[in-house]
């Protein structure tokens, strides 16, 4: 799959939660050549306006052989260390200080970025400035343990989308085959985390975009009656990728991030996956129980690999929409189309059958 840096930075913007304004690109991403440049400037950019607000700080805890007593005393080491021969004592006391781990991550992920062969010495010169700045912020080895553990206090957008993007860089770089620094992996064939990008791209797209349905993940309850002791108790969660809900109607919307749109033996014509129609059918019959007196339908969004599909249907009563968008597109083009889903009615029984009785 290919999708140009301007559409990727786009479909980024959205799922982290930070919507581009019209046609602004304001960190050059047509001169970025390739993903692991457009996150660096991104990096750069956004820590950068951090910088100029001031990065976030955090009580400390710090501990030190002091002459005046800080804080609280710590009498193990006073006395291993006889401390107060010298004339001091070891304190322990909470500095506030930008050491605190969101800046530690974003300090760590630059000096991954820096490792990348394939960044220019320009961006490398760049980031090393950044490192220089963030000098009072300590070292560390990033894990994906770290990334949990983070709290926001203050500027929680830009600092939400920084802790995203230092993620999504740390789970997609790779040593070199050379083993003489990293690369990004291919992530656009990484299915499980590119799903969940395009997953939060669509449900963010349509809170930015259109103001006529409010925007949810659904969560429902199965429409079962258990029949013996705790059988209730192991179904297992339905939650929608993405319910667009209005007075008089329902979407919901299966976000399906794959490789190949359809799927077929060799020399047989390629079809839907029957498993995410199940899945699909089943989120809007237990919707139509939730709202009842509402018309509900739904959709299948994927993007295009080969060729654009668009195809509509009537299923016992609901209308049902397969799109597959053309990401290689131009991003006007893409936009248009996803909007158009929600505002235009589906294909009328009558012109399906229409379109059926023709083919």
């Amino acid at each position: 799959m290919t999708v140009p840096i301007r559409n990727l930075y786009y479909l980024f913007c959205y799922a982290w939660s930070r919507f581009p304004a019209g046609d602004q690109i304001d960190v050059g991403v047509d001169d970025c050549p390739d993903l692991a440049n457009l996150f660096a400037k991104l990096l750069l950019e956004n820590t950068r306006r951090l910088m100029r607000r001031g990065l976030d700080r955090g009580y400390v805890e710090r501990v030190e052989e002091l002459r005046a007593p800080r804080g609280r005393l710590v009498f193990n080491r006073i006395i291993k260390e006889q401390t107060l021969r010298r004339g001091t004592a070891v304190c322990s006391f909470d500095e506030l200080q930008h050491d605190v781990l969101q800046n530690q991550i974003i300090k760590a992920t630059a000096r991954s970025l820096i490792a990348v062969e394939s960044l220019p010495k320009s961006l490398r010169a760049e980031l090393t400035i950044l490192l220089k700045q963030m000098s009072l912020v300590s070292d560390i080895r990033l894990s994906g343990q770290l990334f949990r553990r983070v709290q926001l206090s203050r500027d929680r957008q830009l600092y939400g989308l920084l802790m995203r993007l230092c993620e999504f860089v740390f789970h997609s770089l790779m040593p070199d085959e050379r083993g003489m620094g990293s690369r990004l992996v291919d992530i656009l064939d990484d299915e499980v985390r590119m799903s969940t990008i395009f997953e939060e791209f669509l449900r963010n797209f349509y809170a930015h975009e259109q103001s006529e349905f409010r925007v949810k993940r659904d969560k429902m309850a199965w429409n079962a009656d258990g029949l013996t002791p705790g059988a209730n108790s192991i179904l297992p969660s339905m939650e929608t990728d993405i319910s667009l809900s209005s007075t008089a109607r329902t979407i919901v919307i299966d976000a399906k991030y794959y490789k190949e749109t359809l799927v077929g033996r060799p020399g047989f014509p390629k079809r839907l996956r029957s498993a995410h129609l199940y899945q699909l059918f089943t989120y809007l019959h237990h919707a139509s129980i939730r709202y009842p007196g509402t018309q509900v339908d739904g959709a299948l969004i994927y993007p295009a690999v080969d060729d654009s599909v668009s195809a509509d249907y009537q299923v016992s009563g609901h209308r049902v929409r397969i799109l597959a968008i053309d990401l290689n597109g131009d991003w006007h083009d893409i936009h248009n189309e996803l909007l158009d889903l929600p505002t235009r009615e589906f294909a009328c029984t009558e012109e399906l059958l229409e379109s059926a009785t023709q083919t």
